[in-house]
C-alpha cells in the first residue's frame, strides 16, 4: 500500500509539472512592431505626444497575465454581461448593496474588473498600457471575504471592504515589485506602504498596479507624460494618442476612466493626481500634505510629496481617502486629525450650493467657455461667485524643492524600503544617473535631463529652507487674498492649473469632471480650499456633480 501511495505522489508531482509547464507556454500576449503608430504621431500637435516608442521594451504581458489566466478564462462573456448592470459605473454603496443582497460577490466583482483587464489590455489595438501587475491572490482572498461574509453577514464593514483597488507603481506593496516605472528598481521587492496596510486593514482587495510617468514624471524634460521604461507608453481611453494621458498618475486615471477597478491610488507632487484625474474625466484629489502617510512610496520630495484617491465618482473618492487615512509616526509631516478613526459614515451628502461662496479666476472666465458656462450653471444654483485676480507672488526656487529633497530622500528610501539591495543596485541619484547612462536607449530614451539637474543643483540646506518657508507663504497669499476677503468656500480653477501654487501651500484640491471639448477631450473643475478642508470640499464636488452629471464612458471601453 505504501509503495502503491509513492507512485501515486510521483505521478502527481509529475502532472503537476507537466501542468506548470503548460501554462507557463500558454501564448496570450504577443509583441508588435509600432511603429507605424509612432510615426503616426510624429505630426502631432503636442510636441510630447511625438513618441519614440509606445510598447515597453522590458515588459512581458504574459508574465503579468499568465498567473490569473485560469480564475479569469473561467468567466464567461455571458457572466460579463449578466454582472454589467450591477458593476458597470457604479458607485462603491450601490456595489456592496448588490452584494449584501445576494445578486453580486467579491469574488465575481473582481473577475468582472479582470476580464475587462484582459479583454482591451491583451490587445494591442485597446491597450491602454496601464496594468503592469496583477496581484496573484486576489481571487483567492475575495473568495475568502465571500465566505466571512457568509458567516458573519451583520459584522461591521468598511465601505472599501472587497472593493478592488489599483496602485501607483510607486507605492510599496509586498508580493509585487514597486519600480516607479524604472528598470533600476525593477526587482524592488518590499513590505507594503503605510497606506496599503490601511487599505487592507479596511478590507480593501489589491488588484495589482499601473504605469506611471517614470519617476513620477521627475527624470526626463519635456517627454511624454505616461511614459515608463517598464511599463512603456500609457494611453488616454477618450483619445488614444490623440490625447495626454496626463502625469505621472497617468495609469491611475486612465483605469478607472475605463472600468478596470472600482477606483485607484495616485501620488501628487505638484499636479500628478490633478493632471491625469483632468485628463480621464475621473475624481482626484490630492489632499492636504500630511493628511496621508507618503511611508513607503518612492519620493520626489517630502515636502511636497502625497497620494491620493482617484475615482470615478465624488462619493467614492471620500470613501476611498477614509481607508487611507490615519496617523503615521514613520512620517514627520503626518497630521493627527479630530476625524477619528473613520469619516465618511458622518457625511450629510446636502447637493444645494445656494450660498456657498465661490472665487473664479477673471482670466478663465474669458478664456474658457466649458469653465464660463460651468460658474454660470453654479451661480444659477444658488452660488455667488467672486471673479478676481490672484496677486502675482514669487514662486522662485521651486525646481531646487524637488532637487535637494529627491537628493537626499530617494537613497533614504531605498536604504529603509528595498529587501534585496542585491537586486537593487542604486544608491543615489549619482548612482541612477550611472546605470540609466549605461544602456540609454532602453533605460532612458527621453533623457534624463531632470536627474542631471538635480546633480547640478547647488542649494544648501539653509538656503533650501528659506525658499520653503518663502514659497508656502507665497502659496497660501495667492489664494488666500481673494479667500479671506471674500469669505470664500473654495477657489475654482481648471485641471492643474493652479497646482504648482496649491503645492508649496499644502493646501487640498478636488477635481471634477466638467465637460469634454469638441474633439472629445476632457475638462475638469478643480476646487481648491485651506489645510483639512477636504471634506467641505467633497460636498461642494459632490453638490457640483450632482447638477451637473457630465461624465460619459470612454467611446471604446463600455
Amino acid at each position: 500500500m505504501k509503495r502503491l501511495f509513492v507512485v501515486f505522489v510521483l505521478l502527481l508531482s509529475i502532472s503537476c509539472k507537466e501542468n506548470k509547464e503548460a501554462k507557463e507556454e500558454i501564448v496570450l500576449w504577443e509583441a508588435y512592431n509600432d511603429s507605424a503608430e509612432v510615426a503616426a504621431n510624429q505630426d502631432h500637435e503636442v510636441g510630447r505626444m511625438r513618441y519614440k516608442l509606445i510598447q515597453s521594451k522590458v515588459l512581458d504581458k504574459n508574465e503579468v497575465f499568465r498567473p490569473l489566466y485560469d480564475e479569469v478564462s473561467q468567466f464567461s462573456k455571458e457572466d460579463y454581461e449578466a454582472l454589467k448592470p450591477l458593476i458597470l459605473e457604479q458607485d462603491i454603496p450601490t456595489i456592496q448593496t448588490h452584494i449584501i443582497e445576494g445578486a453580486l460577490s467579491y469574488e465575481k466583482l473582481v473577475l468582472f474588473y479582470l476580464y475587462r483587464i484582459y479583454h482591451y489590455e491583451l490587445d494591442n489595438a485597446t491597450t491602454l498600457n496601464t496594468v503592469i501587475a496583477l496581484n496573484p491572490n486576489v481571487v483567492k482572498v475575495a473568495q475568502q471575504l465571500d465566505a466571512d461574509l457568509k458567516k458573519s453577514p451583520t459584522a461591521y464593514r468598511h465601505s472599501i471592504h472587497g472593493m478592488p483597488i489599483l496602485l501607483k507603481d510607486n507605492i510599496n506593496t509586498e508580493g509585487m515589485k514597486t519600480t516607479a516605472g524604472a528598470i533600476a528598481l525593477r526587482e524592488n521587492e518590499v513590505d507594503d506602504a503605510f497606506i496599503v496596510q490601511q487599505l487592507k486593514k479596511n478590507g480593501a482587495l489589491i488588484l495589482g498596479k499601473v504605469n506611471l510617468s517614470e519617476w513620477a514624471y521627475f527624470l526626463c524634460s519635456g517627454c511624454p507624460v505616461g511614459y515608463s521604461a517598464v511599463g512603456g507608453q500609457t494611453l488616454n481611453p477618450y483619445g488614444r494618442r490623440v490625447f495626454e494621458t496626463g502625469g505621472s498618475s497617468s495609469g491611475s486615471g486612465t483605469s478607472v476612466a475605463a472600468n478596470y477597478a472600482v477606483a485607484a491610488v495616485g501620488t501628487e507632487t505638484s499636479g500628478s493626481i490633478l493632471s491625469p484625474s483632468s485628463q480621464n474625466s475621473v475624481v482626484g484629489l490630492k489632499p492636504t500634505i500630511g493628511l496621508l502617510s507618503r511611508s513607503g512610496i518612492v519620493p520626489i520630495s517630502s515636502t511636497l510629496d502625497t497620494p491620493g484617491p482617484m475615482t470615478k465618482n465624488v462619493v467614492d473618492n471620500a470613501i476611498l481617502l477614509d481607508a487611507l487615512f490615519g496617523y503615521d509616526a514613520e512620517d514627520k509631516a503626518s497630521i493627527e486629525t479630530k476625524w477619528g478613526t473613520s469619516f465618511y459614515a458622518s457625511i450629510t451628502w446636502d447637493d444645494s450650493l445656494q450660498g456657498k461662496r465661490f472665487g473664479a479666476f477673471k482670466n478663465l472666465i474669458e478664456s474658457d467657455s466649458i469653465y464660463r458656462s460651468a460658474i454660470e450653471k453654479i451661480k444659477a444654483a444658488g452660488a455667488e461667485v467672486i471673479e478676481f485676480t490672484p496677486p502675482e507672488v514669487n514662486m522662485d526656487g521651486f525646481i531646487s524643492i524637488l532637487n535637494i529633497d529627491m537628493k537626499n530622500d530617494l537613497p533614504q528610501y531605498l536604504q529603509g524600503h528595498v529587501k534585496r539591495k542585491e537586486a537593487v543596485t542604486i544608491r543615489s541619484i549619482a548612482n541612477a544617473v550611472d546605470y540609466n547612462a549605461a544602456d540609454s536607449t532602453v533605460r532612458i530614451p527621453y533623457g534624463q535631463a531632470l536627474f542631471e539637474g538635480i546633480l547640478a543643483d547647488s542649494t544648501t540646506a539653509e538656503q533650501l529652507q528659506g525658499i520653503k518657508v518663502k514659497l508656502e507663504t507665497n502659496g497660501r497669499i495667492f489664494f488666500d487674498t481673494a479667500m479671506d476677503a471674500h469669505n470664500l468656500d473654495a477657489i475654482l480653477s481648471i485641471n492643474n492649473y493652479h497646482a504648482g501654487y496649491a503645492a508649496v501651500a499644502k493646501y487640498p484640491a478636488l477635481t471634477v469632471p466638467m465637460g469634454y471639448k469638441d474633439a472629445g477631450e476632457p475638462v475638469s473643475l478643480t476646487f481648491i480650499g485651506k489645510t483639512l478642508h477636504e471634506l467641505k470640499l467633497l460636498q461642494l464636488g459632490h453638490a457640483f456633480e450632482q447638477l451637473t452629471k457630465v461624465r460619459k464612458m470612454p467611446p471604446g471601453y463600455q
